[in-house]
């Protein structure tokens, strides 16, 4: 549905829709109060190479909104237009907007429009750049060879900004550890993911465990180089201690939890992934960051260690809808 140049934007209506629930380990179909429900309105964009709009073709919409004087040549109006710039998969790309969408029109407003940029042709490449089994040479290749990404990544955010965005983010864990040459040239408010984090935890004035100064932090991710840069700096400008799982942990207990999750051991998964969790909380760390989307929905909800743990897809959708209602759009970039 959000194939290359792909891009949705929704809008409540005052009709009953049945929107299927797409979490991996949650199928059940809800039925939504009607004034929550949404209605999707689907607009096929192409771009060149430098991100550049061509001409567009409508495929279907019931929704003609007022130009703003500011982008007459935009295909949104909207003044908190989010644009998103789709994840390492288009499944946790729609996770991240499912999440927007029913947090943002769940008390019967309207909920926040966006348009999105999913091109399945960059997947892969983010994908090896995360994948668990490359060797340490294949890792440092896959790192000094990141340049093609950005320069795909920058396109598209420069696409987003011509298609009537009036803030950016990017719902993955890889992408943001580029996020300063990605947003490199950015005139429009542009959410880091780890700066998101930092700000809620900051928010929440924890106390440290133990007889440390600091507050500990731990960061769970599948690729420990790339995905948890994303958080490192951030969370240490806040002045937090960023703990993260040793070799060990890593090669015994985290990766083959992931592994037993892509061979559907769901219960070896979890009961590796609790362990892990575990071994940071001995650590004396107050959360437990999850950075990969393998590690969401693992665990069941109500298992106890989730309330020491975080998604940071949560923290990257309140503050998007935090800055689209309550009329931040002349706040400036890098700004959550």
């Amino acid at each position: 549905m959000f194939d290359g140049g792909m891009t949705m934007c929704f809008h409540t209506v005052n009709c009953p829709q049945i929107i299927g629930n797409i979490s991996k380990n949650r199928r059940s179909r809800t039925k939504l109060n009607p004034c929550f429900a949404v209605k999707m309105c689907s607009i096929l964009l192409q771009s060149d190479e430098s991100g550049n709009l061509s001409e567009s073709k409508k495929i279907s919409s019931s929704y003609s909104p007022q130009v703003k004087p500011q982008a007459q040549n935009s295909l949104l109006s909207q003044a908190n237009t989010v644009g998103i710039i789709g994840g390492v998969s288009v499944l946790s790309t729609l996770i991240f907007l499912e999440k927007l969408v029913w947090w943002s029109s769940r008390k019967g407003e309207e909920s926040v429009p966006f348009v999105v940029c999913s091109d399945p042709s960059i997947d892969g490449a983010l994908a090896s750049q995360a994948s668990i089994h490359s060797s340490f040479d294949e890792t440092a290749q896959n790192e000094a060879n990141h340049e093609a990404i950005v320069r795909n990544l920058r396109h598209k955010r420069v696409f987003l900004e011509q298609s009537g965005a009036s803030c950016i983010v990017m719902p993955c864990h890889i992408s943001n550890a580029w996020h300063q040459q990605i947003s490199e040239g950015c005139s429009l408010p542009f959410f880091h993911i780890g700066e998101c984090v930092a700000k809620e935890l900051k928010e929440a004035k924890l106390k440290p465990h133990g007889t440390g100064s600091n507050v500990r932090i731990g960061v769970l991710a599948a690729t420990e180089t790339i995905a948890a840069a994303s958080y490192q700096d951030q969370l240490g400008n806040q002045g937090f201690e960023v703990v993260l799982p040793d070799k060990a942990t890593m090669e015994h207990i985290l990766i083959p939890a992931i592994e037993s999750l892509n061979k559907r051991d769901t219960e070896g998964a979890r009961n590796l992934l609790r362990i892990a969790i575990q071994v940071l909380l001995i650590r004396a760390v107050n959360v437990v960051i999850l950075a990969s989307d393998e590690l969401q929905n693992i665990l069941p909800r109500e298992d106890p260690l989730l309330k020491k743990c975080m998604d940071p897809m949560d923290a990257l959708a309140r503050s998007t809808i935090k800055w689209a209602k309550t009329g931040k759009q002349g706040m400036q970039k890098n700004t959550c």
